[in-house]
């Protein structure tokens, strides 16, 4: 993966950087597995703005990505990389010999031609998708799941990827990306490799008109709104805000918003890096 720098032809382009898309095999995607995407412009049902700064955006459809990859024992063949508007990692088209197609998520180095398979006696190759029982300990994973069946849930965007540290019992200790260390019942599945499109963290968008391309509106700053519309509003002159909070009052920068009685406080070994 490689990022390009554009030259600074237009303001627009002058800090621009953008993907090469060295990866992409085709710009045309499986009809048979795209949904139109609706949007709402942040309205709800009856047409009442609940979210702010949603809105406009280019048209998109939604490619219908295999999470749980159960499909076991079936060889498939990876017949193209290809680029997914509403996800920052790429999506990988894959053929089953029974001649059912799929998307799923791309790793990093997966190649047309490869041959991927899902189940529990295969070998723990990029793109293979096993039980955690069954990958060796300290591989390299992605698409976790929580729950044996619900499908991977967990390191799925672009560059992510978790680590099987340990096994004791029925449960597996996974480090994720947040860093922290959780408990996972060996029985959930994950896929082998690290998500492709690691290079997203280093993009920049340029200018304005790329973020509503994207469907984000231009975001207010709390300080600068009234004290009716936001705690931190208000004051003669450029006040600081006070102690920076929510439009709610809830305090930001460190408070804890963690449930205490969260059901899953007993599988985490270790809480996130602060």
């Amino acid at each position: 993966m490689a990022i390009k720098k554009l030259r600074p032809m237009t303001p627009g382009t002058r800090f621009r950087t953008a993907p090469a898309f060295a990866e992409i095999t085709t710009a045309t995607p499986e009809k048979s597995l795209l949904v139109t995407r609706k949007k709402s412009g942040g309205r709800n049902n009856d047409g009442r703005m609940t979210m702010r700064y949603i809105g406009g955006g280019h048209k998109q459809k939604v490619r219908v990505v295999d999470f749980k990859r159960n499909r076991f024992d079936i060889p498939a063949t990876v017949k193209s990389v290809e680029y997914d508007p509403t996800r920052t990692s790429y999506v990988a088209l894959i053929y089953y010999i029974d001649g059912v197609k799929s998307y799923i998520i791309a790793p990093e180095g997966i190649k047309v031609g490869q041959t991927v398979i899902s189940g529990r006696e295969i070998a723990p190759e990029v793109g293979n998708t096993l039980p955690l029982a069954n990958i060796p300990l300290g591989t390299i994973v992605h698409n976790v799941e929580l729950k044996p069946g619900k499908g991977g849930s967990m390191a799925r965007s672009a560059g992510s990827y978790a680590q099987l540290l340990a096994r004791d019992g029925k449960y597996a200790t996974i480090k994720l990306p947040s860093g922290e260390m959780r408990l996972v019942l060996t029985e959930c599945l994950a896929t082998v490799g690290t998500v492709s499109n690691s290079d997203h963290m280093n993009e920049t968008l340029g200018k304005a008109g790329r973020h509503r391309w994207l469907g984000r509106r231009p975001r207010t700053r709390a300080v600068v709104m009234n004290p009716v519309d936001h705690p931190m509003g208000g004051g003669e002159g450029r006040s600081s805000g006070g102690h920076p909070r929510s439009r709610k009052g809830l305090l930001a920068k460190g408070k804890k918003t963690r449930t205490p009685k969260k059901y899953s406080n007993n599988f985490i070994v270790s809480r996130r890096k602060k």
